[in-house]
């Protein structure tokens, strides 16, 4: 499961971009399969209208359409598992939706976001090079 952290590294063409690229390639081949929340899509959206456009956050939108990856969408069982972690972990609504997807797919969850550490009793975490924080 790509995480919304490991979407923008690519974008942004960030540290850790090119194992995201890698694993596209790898599900472009039917190597391997590239999961995305459906929250990754909202996120990635109002993160690029916030920093650029309205234009380019639906431009952006498109391209990750094209991308080959396969969008999860709610269902009631995941919510449910997604509040739970919510409830027990120290995430965010959306990181508690990619996490829950990944748990359910049984599947590595790709990130930059050490708010996941906390979950590395329950899944595989395959963590990008996080960023430096600014002093």
């Amino acid at each position: 499961v790509l995480d919304t952290s490991a979407l923008l590294a690519l974008r942004n063409d960030e540290t850790g971009a090119d194992e995201v690229e890698r694993i596209l390639r790898a599900a472009s081949r039917g190597a391997a399969e590239a999961l995305v929340s459906f929250i990754s899509f909202t996120e990635i959206f109002y993160i690029v209208w916030q920093q650029s456009d309205e234009h380019e956050a639906h431009r952006v939108h498109l391209q990750m359409k094209s991308l080959p990856i396969q969008r999860v969408e709610s269902a009631e069982n995941l919510g449910l598992a997604a509040g739970a972690l919510k409830a027990r972990f120290p995430l965010s609504l959306a990181d508690s939706w990619i996490a829950a997807t990944a748990i359910q797919s049984r599947a590595a969850l790709v990130h930059k976001d050490p708010e996941f550490e906390s979950l590395k009793d329950l899944l595989a975490l395959q963590a990008l090079p996080y960023k430096r924080p600014r002093l």
